[in-house]
C-alpha cells in the first residue's frame, strides 16, 4: 500500500480512488479525534454542521479525516459516480481533495435493517488536531 503525507491536515494516509482514501494516521505532534452527532445526519447537513464544529474548535477545514456513511441501498456504478463526485466536490472546497487525490478515509455501509431515507453520515466523523 502507498502512502501519502496531507500536511495541511496533519496526518497521512492509505492512497486510494478518487472516493476515499484506505485509512489515516495522525503525523508527529498531533492526534486524531472522535466527534459524533446525536443521530444520523443527511450529507448535505452533515457537511454544513462538521464545517461549523471545525471552526467552532479554531481547526481548518483541511483537519478533517474521515467519517462513516450509510446509505439506503447499493448504488447502481452510475450512482456512485455521481454521488461521489458530490461528496468530493466539498472536500475540494474545503482545500482538502486536489488533482483527484482523495486523503479524507471513510465507510460506507447499506444496512438491511432500519436504512436511512438518504446517505447520511452516521454521526461519526474524525479530524486531525494539534497535541
Amino acid at each position: 500500500m502507498e502512502t501519502a503525507t496531507f500536511e495541511p491536515g496533519g496526518y497521512r494516509y492509505v492512497r486510494g480512488p478518487f472516493q476515499y482514501s484506505g485509512g489515516v494516521a495522525a503525523e508527529p505532534g498531533f492526534a486524531i479525534e472522535r466527534a459524533r452527532f446525536k443521530s444520523p445526519v443527511a450529507i448535505e447537513e452533515g457537511f454544513v454542521r462538521i464545517e461549523a464544529h471545525l471552526k467552532a474548535m479554531g481547526l481548518p477545514l483541511t483537519s478533517f479525516c474521515a467519517c462513516e456513511l450509510r446509505s439506503p441501498a447499493p448504488f447502481t456504478e452510475q450512482g456512485f459516480i455521481d454521488f461521489n463526485r458530490v461528496y468530493v466536490g466539498t472536500l475540494e472546497r474545503w482545500g482538502i481533495f486536489k488533482d483527484d487525490e482523495n486523503p479524507v478515509a471513510r465507510s460506507n455501509v447499506c444496512p438491511e435493517v432500519d436504512p436511512p431515507a438518504e446517505p447520511s453520515f452516521t454521526g461519526i466523523f474524525l479530524y486531525c488536531s494539534e497535541r
